[in-house]
């Protein structure tokens, strides 16, 4: 017994475990401060947030297909330690920037009449910016590939180690933003930045070190698919339309750059050719990923993405508006990592007695059924939802009354969703009657617990609908074809993020929020749909039929691009 434990806690599954663990706790700190530290530093403004974020998104959206590109076209280890290095180094000089920014801000401000402070500014963002970017390529390769290469032939064992990283992702999620600001809280902004970058240097060697070992106990991790050639491509592309057609199958985001399968011109490439070729990989990068057999699958999570029912600062500063405090929503908070870390287990007992494809049926039912709760709440006393009311009219009667524009309308983002507490330090967040003596009878609370008993619930189907959707990019897109499909999934969840985003900027008073929450339930329904058209293409007329999948089957048997026996 003493040797099998020796040999679990020395095994590739559980060092890449640790590894993600390592990378996500850092990642989870980072990101959590940055927006604090930005908040912070442009005087309780969310503007510079608010670019941070903005520049994110657009990168990750523009530059998904390119970063999958790269990542197929480079050795697996090459392309995680690079990545590694990047990411990390990249939030140490953030931390190390700041860390001056803060001690130095009143001698900055006089220098070059503050412009010297802006660079500063524009510095931050930018390494940040690069930072996610390595960060996005590390996801990549470790959680769409090398965990496709370590668990090997055994879907099951896929399965198993998909949905401990998923709990591994929930528990940092709320544990490392809570351990970082209490740092924060107790020591200064700078003993944090402080913190972050020797928790990354610390990190960073080790690993390193990880990946190093799983790969040596890895020796398939050095074989990588060759490049397919145009030709080949064509013909798996015509393979794939007469399985599934493409106008109704499921498409798949990529983040493989499709300009790897052009075939190599001995002659030397022109300049104008190097300066075509990102942007033809990326198109090439979107025209593959809408070829894949999995493209609606795809889709149909992408469009989860459209939607204010999460964690967000949006929704729990919607909640804050209607009586509910930081306490109870870091209860709420701790709720739905619970819901979600059940979705996983639900994902893993599904999928062995019902098979892959049904278990993502089964999950978007059951979110759905959930979510109806919200659509409920909407209409349930104590609702804000009245559309007569203009979006803009507080902010147009503030501008005719020259008064100055409130800085921060909402909690500050990444804080509430990181641990649902508010900061309530300046008193910001607090609604403009909130004085005692003016404050207006006590909203009734039953529209905001239908609202997050629906959103709390979902967790489940959710979480167990993204493993499905996770394993069917892995089963079903060919080795060297995973980087870039990945990239280009990544991209669409991004833009459909952007989406929700514009939408609440459209819309930001509580009496719209509403609105808000039928339209996201109906971009979840839309989603679901899409999944249940592949489902319905992949498996015909046994869709219904639920079995455990024979034991005897070969774990392999069903070929890239066809999903009808997974």
């Amino acid at each position: 017994h003493l040797g099998s434990v020796v040999a679990y806690f020395t095994s590739a599954k559980f060092l890449l475990y640790l590894g993600h663990a390592l990378s996500t706790w850092g990642d989870r700190m980072w990101h959590f401060a940055v927006s604090v530290f930005l908040v912070e530093l442009y005087g309780n403004s969310l503007l510079l947030t608010a670019v941070y974020g903005l520049v994110v998104a657009g990168s990750v959206l523009l530059l998904g297909a390119l970063i999958g590109d790269w990542v197929d076209k480079n050795s697996r280890l090459k392309v995680a330690q690079t990545s590694l290095i990047v990411q990390n180094s990249s939030v140490i000089l953030c931390g190390v920037i700041l860390m001056i920014i803060f001690l130095f801000k009143t001698q900055l401000l006089t220098l070059y009449q503050g412009w010297l402070l802006t660079l500063c500014y524009i510095l931050v963002i930018t390494i940040a910016n690069i930072a996610n970017l390595a960060s996005t390529a590390t996801a990549i390769t470790i959680q769409r590939d090398w965990i496709v290469v370590v668990a090997g032939e055994d879907r099951s064992k896929l399965a198993d180690m998909n949905a401990t990283i998923r709990r591994i992702d929930q528990l940092t999620n709320i544990l490392a933003p809570m351990a970082v600001g209490q740092i924060m809280t107790f020591g200064s902004p700078m003993i944090g930045c402080g913190f972050i970058s020797g928790w990354n240097l610390m990190s960073m060697c080790v690993e390193y070190l990880l990946l190093w070992k799983v790969y040596q106990k890895t020796p398939t991790l050095a074989r990588k698919a060759a490049k397919v050639e145009a030709s080949e491509l064509k013909q798996l592309n015509v393979k794939k339309e007469s399985d599934v057609k493409p106008a109704e199958g499921v498409q798949l985001i990529i983040e493989k750059d499709v300009s790897g399968f052009e075939p190599q011109q001995e002659k030397e490439v022109g300049c104008t050719a190097r300066i075509a070729e990102p942007f033809i990989t990326f198109r090439d990068g979107w025209v593959a990923y809408y070829n894949q057999p999995v493209f609606l699958a795809g889709m149909g999570l992408a469009f989860l993405y459209m939607t204010v029912l999460g964690f967000d600062c949006i929704t729990t500063g919607y909640a804050y508006t209607q009586g509910l405090s930081g306490s109870v929503l870091s209860l709420l908070m701790g709720a739905s990592a619970v819901t979600g870390i059940m979705g996983t287990v639900a994902f893993t007992w599904l999928r062995r007695k019902c098979g892959l494809i049904r278990t993502g049926l089964i999950s978007g039912v059951a979110q759905f059924a959930c979510l109806i709760l919200c659509a409920i709440s909407v209409f349930m006393p104590g609702s804000p939802m009245d559309l007569t009311v203009s979006p803009f009219a507080d902010i147009s009667a503030r501008l005719f009354e020259n008064e100055p524009l409130p800085t921060m309308a909402s909690p500050e983002p990444e804080m509430i969703f990181a641990t649902g507490m508010p900061n309530l330090s300046n008193g910001s967040i607090a609604p403009a009657d909130s004085d005692p003596e003016m404050s207006p009878e006590p909203v009734p609370l039953l529209s905001v617990s239908l609202l997050f008993a629906g959103v709390i619930a979902a967790r489940v189907g959710l979480w167990s609908f993204d493993l499905t959707v996770t394993q069917l990019l892995q089963e079903n897109v060919i080795e060297s074809e995973r980087g870039i499909i990945n990239g280009v999934q990544n991209s669409m969840n991004y833009l459909l993020d952007l989406l929700h985003f514009i939408m609440v900027i459209l819309a930001p008073n509580p009496e719209a929020f509403g609105l808000l929450v039928l339209i996201s339930v109906s971009f979840v329904a839309m989603g679901h749909i899409m999944y249940f058209r592949f489902a319905q293409k992949s498996l015909g007329k046994q869709l219904f039929v639920c079995h455990t999948p024979d034991p005897k089957e070969a774990p392999d048997s069903t070929p890239p691009g066809n999903t009808s026996t997974v």
